[in-house]
């Protein structure tokens, strides 16, 4: 479904990724895991469009995106729900999930009907649902920023750190309702800085140093690896 080949991208003269290269399977949970700094979110915003690689190329669903605006990727059905969360403050949890279906055309009963599927993930969202953005906590606006993603009917959801400043029992909450959503057949390619949660719930993974990839597997595989597990895990 996604093919990255050898993907270098710069901010101004310095090389924030060398030659990163890795895909997605649709279906699948992909995890790219590595510590801060490491060019993470790079990869997501080249791979969005928010970004252009000096060198490589970008294939999603066989169609080549590299260059492509970000606009246009996201009619593609490739959605990214950024760090930070990024709502629109001074609007209400439904204004937020609206703006998220606007590159999707549908009636308004299929509209209702994703609507509802956001609020079963989301009970919380649905108690919200007239509440300005910038009143609710932390953990129900990363909610909401999902919530938004997934009106845009994604074919490929990218999540980049939904779990970050969560209280545990939020993100336990989060990476459930990753699950989820996947099981319902959306194909996710999530980055982590909580390695453990993130090889847990994934199929397969990346491991991502200064810029590159440096490791690559089964994320089973690499969640009882002795390497991974000293450098991420704590253990």
């Amino acid at each position: 479904m996604l093919v990255i080949k050898e993907i270098s991208t710069y901010y101004g003269n310095i090389k924030a990724t060398d030659e990163v290269s890795l895909s997605v399977n649709e279906g699948e949970i992909v995890t790219l895991i590595g510590s801060n700094g490491a060019g993470k979110t790079t990869i997501l915003k080249t791979i969005s469009g928010l970004l252009q690689p000096k060198a490589g190329e970008i294939y999603f669903n066989n169609k080549k995106v590299t260059g492509l605006p970000a606009e246009e990727i996201v009619k593609l059905g490739l959605i990214h729900v950024p760090e930070g969360r990024r709502l629109f403050p001074g609007l209400t949890v439904h204004g937020n999930l609206e703006i998220g279906a606007y590159s999707v055309k549908r009636t308004k009963k299929e509209f209702n009907r994703d609507l509802e599927k956001v609020f079963q993930l989301f009970p919380v969202l649905k108690e919200r649902k007239d509440q300005l953005c910038w009143s609710l906590s932390g953990g129900e606006q990363q909610m909401a920023a999902i919530g938004r993603g997934l009106m845009a009917s994604p074919k490929l959801l990218i999540l980049d750190e939904p779990s970050l400043g969560l209280a545990p029992m939020l993100v336990e909450t989060v990476f459930k309702a990753i699950k989820e959503i996947n099981d319902s057949g959306t194909t996710i390619l999530l980055v982590e800085q909580n390695a453990y949660g993130a090889l847990a719930v994934a199929y397969r993974a990346y491991v991502m140093e200064v810029g590159r990839i440096t490791m690559q597997g089964l994320a089973k595989d690499l969640l009882v690896d002795e390497e991974v597990k000293r450098a991420y895990l704590g253990i």
